[in-house]
């Protein structure tokens, strides 16, 4: 035997529940327009009129049913839509992670939480391949028009799976990507439909547990942490 397999197989026996480490990414360069993104630029984009995730925010959040003293992550925070809202729900006593991989959003989200009064905000930059939580620190993890972004999916969702408590709620929200249907830009941006995501997440300890109708253009699924 080779010394890497001797090395693997001991590996394994060590770590029976090891997981290894997701190889390429599948998407590389898709977070490039954030590295050092125009905040007041993307708001415009993000919190606009039209949008179906920002004319239909507050069904979302009454949807999530969310609760006073509860812990949220929304991964993927971008200017801080949701942020915000959820910060609102949970109150003083409650917690909400704004992550995002571009520091310039978290910092402008936190900045503008602070001048909202809203201090249960705090500001946690990810990277590629972990959404940097705690293990066992959150309620819910959000995900809105963010999965299509995520390089290396399978490991994300593990350190999601991880920051979720037991029984915890992880909440998906993104495009539909339907062939003949959907626009152009859709089919060439996004890179997984529903089927497929559900498939991902699933394959990473998640039981889906509710495809709920509320959107259109976009679909609302929620997986509970097994």
């Amino acid at each position: 035997m080779s010394p890497w397999l001797r090395f693997f197989a001991l590996a394994l026996c060590l770590a029976p529940g090891l997981a290894l480490a997701q190889a390429e990414s599948v998407r590389p360069g898709v977070n490039r327009n954030y590295e050092n993104p125009d905040y007041d630029r993307w708001r415009s984009v993000f919190e606009r009129p039209g949008r179906e995730v920002f004319d239909r925010r507050f069904d979302i959040v009454q949807a999530l049913d969310l609760k006073s003293g509860e812990r949220v992550a929304d991964v993927g925070a971008g200017t801080g839509l949701f942020t915000l809202l959820f910060a609102r729900v949970v109150g003083d006593k409650g917690k909400v992670y704004a992550v995002d991989i571009s520091r310039t959003f978290v910092d402008k989200v936190v900045e503008r939480a602070a001048k909202e009064g809203l201090s249960q905000v705090v500001g946690v930059v990810n990277d590629p391949r972990s959404v940097q939580l705690q293990d066992a620190s959150v309620d819910l993890v959000f995900v809105c028009d963010t999965y299509h972004h995520f390089e290396y999916p399978a490991d994300t969702l593990r350190s999601i799976h991880r920051a979720l408590r037991p029984g915890g709620q992880l909440v998906i929200i993104d495009f539909r990507r339907r062939e003949g249907v959907s626009t152009s830009w859709v089919m060439s941006h996004v890179r997984a439909g529903r089927e497929m995501v559900v498939k991902e997440v699933e394959a990473q300890n998640f039981r889906l547990q509710d495809d709920s109708p509320l959107l259109r253009g976009n679909y609302f699924l929620r997986f509970v942490k097994h």
